[in-house]
């Protein structure tokens, strides 16, 4: 009960805050620009003391060149600006009166750097990663493996990032990301997320951003952070746009085309972008499996393929009023429909100790799913006063429909016995449905001497019904399977509040502390089995930041985060999915949420390099758990909490310029993982050096053709229980534009060796499980996008929104 009124205290608050007072905090603001009025985008802006140039604060400007940096204490202080390919830029010595004090410099001039360029004519290259305080950008705009490609390619091969052969996200080694898009969830689980970002084209976005230790002001879901996915914005007063097609090819045949439209005028902001997209959907998988026996192991290996299509109309349109200078409302709505085709063949071998014995399996598993997708956005922003006072408000709703059926064909041979084979026909229907309710509030107030005071609130409920029917034979002598069939219904309602409070504690320190409390109301129902589980907790999740200004341009941040992550719903649902007759699928209601402890040291030298050494700590893990049956030589997968999870992690950033005209990235990550699971009431530890090594190359060739290269090598991995083996990959894009830069052709060849097979093992007691696991990953992509814009600059405003609930839903 104390907690609980803890809890309530914080959401008044919260209200109470609203209204509260404090002084302003100055600005110095900017825009960067070259002499022919093109803004130069990712320079660095650093401001140090006039008498000893001492470093004092120090940013990234935006893509269009602006900055923005808090006032100072008093004192005079010099500006200073630099960019690659540029010389650099110092303003005269300025006096600030205190944090009070605003300054414009208003367009600020770089000229060429001659001397490093030489006779080279040179377009300019952006950095492709910046480390900031708080985060790690990725920039995809204008780069040559964007074009053609798709969300999900680039999101495969950013730094630190592992997909999984369910497609589960996993970042530095660790599961439980929470993926955003635009700041939102994106409310897939993890296949239909794979299937919604393979048919996003990779040239609507602007950057990705990862965030290995979110502050308070975040949902806490997700133990290894959040990756959040930044589309274009549209920027110019008017009209401005793309349109583009292309096509793709890995065995099967794919092909995409579709257009985004941005309007300003006057007040009132809106986009539209619309896609159509039929991705191939290619997958080869191998299997082995022994399960110990006594008298005669068990051998089961299996190779199936997999092919269908998968086609997907979106649309997402959006729109921002500014009622005056203050207060402004908007509203997005994104609309997906997907329509899906596949068919798994697969041929399994199964060896029961003695030749007669030995059976052979042919399955052949038809899918039809259908998906509908619809979430919209109600949002408000208000600027209280001049001193950066603001508060906003949204409000979400989503609806969720998938109808999934599937048909098994089984034929089982044994050898040398002629006319012995039997086959048999089973069928399933699983429609799903998810409503989800979120309302967000969240304040911010500068305080004096550079404090600056976050409150906020959000209350989100969700309720799924899935039914799962079963059926033996097909046509009309098919037969319902009550045995197998189960109708579960969950609800979960979230409550949380948070306050987060960040302070310039000296010229050189500067802190940020929150805590956030959620209160969790969860109940799953089996309206079939009669069974109900429910469980409600209340926790708190506390953040702390410390960041040292060593030097000029040399910065340490110390960070700690709380984190969590809930079940996936389809984790919890008390179903037994059939994959093939002697490998089995069941959901666990009993799952309890994992908690994760994160601590890193980040060092940060010219917002570009950077060396972070962390460590997290796991409890309740949530691992996928092979148990193998000698009595009926089944496998049954099913998610479990083990023990724990460790990691100890350094993550290096290396940017070189080899060359005017050739920009290299280097990402090592390396990690010792080690995870303690209990099987069978014995204890399992997996333990491994893990290291991935990524390198991307930009390289301007002669005719204004852009090369770019990413190479990646991942060794040995832990996952679980499993030892994932080492793989490796090359990614190959050229680009070039024509009439202006308004037409933009690229080809792109991913995987170019084939080398990207997802291998993995798992052995206990005499059991062995083994996958092996190619999903057409090398393929040629060519694509043509034609831009066109008209009108004069200006900023849409960004929304603040942050849900989570259906990131871990099953569709």
């Amino acid at each position: 009960m104390k907690s609980m009124r803890f809890f309530f205290a914080m959401l008044l608050l919260c209200g109470w805050n609203l209204a509260a007072y404090s002084q302003a905090v100055g600005t110095l603001t900017g825009s960067i620009k070259t002499d022919s009025n093109s803004p130069i985008g990712f320079a660095n802006v650093v401001l140090v003391h006039a008498a000893d140039t001492a470093f004092i604060a120090g940013m990234v400007a935006d893509a269009d060149g602006n900055f923005s940096i808090s006032s100072p204490s008093e004192g005079k202080y010099i500006l200073r600006v630099s960019a690659l390919g540029y010389a650099g830029w110092a303003s005269a010595a300025f006096e600030v009166g205190g944090p009070v004090f605003s300054k414009t410099f208003g367009f600020i001039v770089l000229t060429e750097d001659t001397k490093l360029l030489k006779e080279v004519t040179v377009q300019a290259l952006r950095p492709a990663i910046v480390q900031q305080a708080d985060r790690l950008v990725v920039n995809v705009e204008g780069t040559a493996l964007a074009a053609g490609n798709t969300a999900f390619d680039v999101l495969s091969k950013a730094p630190g990032v592992f997909v999984d052969q369910d497609g589960n996200i996993r970042l530095n080694g660790k599961g439980g990301v929470q993926l955003m898009l635009d700041g939102k969830p994106t409310y897939l689980s993890a296949k239909d997320l794979r299937a919604m970002l393979q048919s996003m084209p990779a040239g609507n976005i602007k950057d990705l951003e990862i965030m290995a230790n979110p502050s308070a002001k975040y949902d806490a879901e997700g133990a290894s952070g959040i990756i959040s996915i930044n589309l274009k914005q549209n920027n110019a007063d008017g009209i401005n746009g793309s349109v583009y097609a292309g096509l793709q090819y890995n065995a099967l045949a794919g092909d995409a085309a579709g257009g985004n439209l941005s309007v300003r005028k006057g007040k009132l902001s809106s986009f539209a972008m619309l896609d159509l997209v039929r991705r191939p959907n290619l997958r080869e998988n191998e299997i082995k499996r022994v399960i110990h026996d006594p008298a005669a192991a068990f051998r089961f290996n299996q190779a199936g393929r997999e092919e269908g299509h998968r086609l997907t109309p979106s649309l997402r349109v959006g729109g921002d009023y500014e009622l005056n200078d203050r207060h402004s409302v908007g509203a997005v709505a994104n609309l997906v429909t997907a329509r899906e085709e596949n068919t798994f063949g697969t041929q399994s071998v199964l060896h029961f100790g003695a030749i007669p014995d030995n059976m052979l399996i042919t399955t052949v598993n038809n899918l039809q799913s259908e998906l509908s997708s619809a979430t919209f956005n109600f949002h408000y922003l208000g600027k209280l006063n001049t001193s950066g006072t603001t508060v906003s408000a949204d409000f979400d709703y989503v609806k969720l429909t998938n109808d999934t059926g599937m048909e098994f064909i089984n034929n089982y041979r044994q050898p040398g016995k002629g006319l012995s084979a039997r086959s048999e026909t089973l069928g399933s229907e699983n429609p799903v449905s998810y409503n989800i309710y979120a309302a967000i509030a969240d304040f911010v107030k500068p305080l004096h001497e550079a404090h600056k005071l976050e409150l906020g609130t959000k209350i989100s409920q969700v309720i799924s019904d899935n039914d799962l029917r079963f059926f033996e034979g097909m046509g009309d002598d098919r037969m319902k399977d009550d045995n197998r069939s189960n109708h579960f219904v969950y609800k979960e309602d979230i409550l949380a509040a948070y306050v987060n409070l960040s302070s310039k504690i000296t010229n050189k320190w500067r802190m940020q502390g929150g805590l956030r409390a959620e209160q969790t109301f969860s109940s799953g129902n089996s309206l079939t089995l009669i069974e109900r589980t429910s469980r409600n907790y209340l926790d708190f999740f506390p953040s702390l930041f410390l960041q040292q200004h060593v030097g000029e341009a040399y910065q340490i941040s110390y960070q700690y985060s709380r984190r969590i992550d809930r079940p996936r719903y389809d984790d919890l649902y008390p179903f037994i999915f059939f994959l093939d007759p002697y490998t089995l699928a069941k959901g666990n209601p009993n799952l309890k949420p994992q908690y994760t402890d994160a601590f890193q040291m980040l060092h940060t030298l010219k917002s570009s390099y950077s060396v972070s050494l962390g460590y997290s700590n796991t409890k309740n893990y949530i691992a996928e758990i092979p148990e193998q049956n000698a009595s009926d030589s089944t496998t049954l997968f099913q998610k479990r909490n083990v023990q724990s999870f460790k990691s100890v992690s350094a993550t290096f950033v290396v940017p070189v310029r080899i060359l005017p005209a050739w920009e290299m990235s280097n990402v090592l990550q390396v990690s010792y993982q080690h995870f303690s699971i209990e099987i069978k009431e014995n204890l399992v530890e997996n333990k491994q050096l893990y290291y991935l090594l990524q390198s991307n190359h930009n390289i301007q060739l002669p005719a204004r053709v852009k090369l770019e290269l990413n190479a990646a090598y991942q060794g040995p991995m832990a996952y679980g229980v499993y030892r994932v083996k080492p793989l490796g990959w090359l990614d190959i894009g050229f680009k070039r534009d024509f009439m202006n830069e308004k037409l933009e052709a690229s080809l792109n060849l991913t995987d170019a060796f084939r080398s990207r097979h997802l291998r993995g093992e798992f052995s206990d007691s005499g059991n062995f499980n083994s996958f092996n696991q190619y999903r057409g990953s090398q393929s040629v992509r060519v694509q043509l996008r034609y831009s066109f814009n008209r009108g004069n600059k200006f900023d849409l405003n960004k929304r603040n929104t942050d849900l989570d609930e259906l990131n871990r839903a099953d569709k």
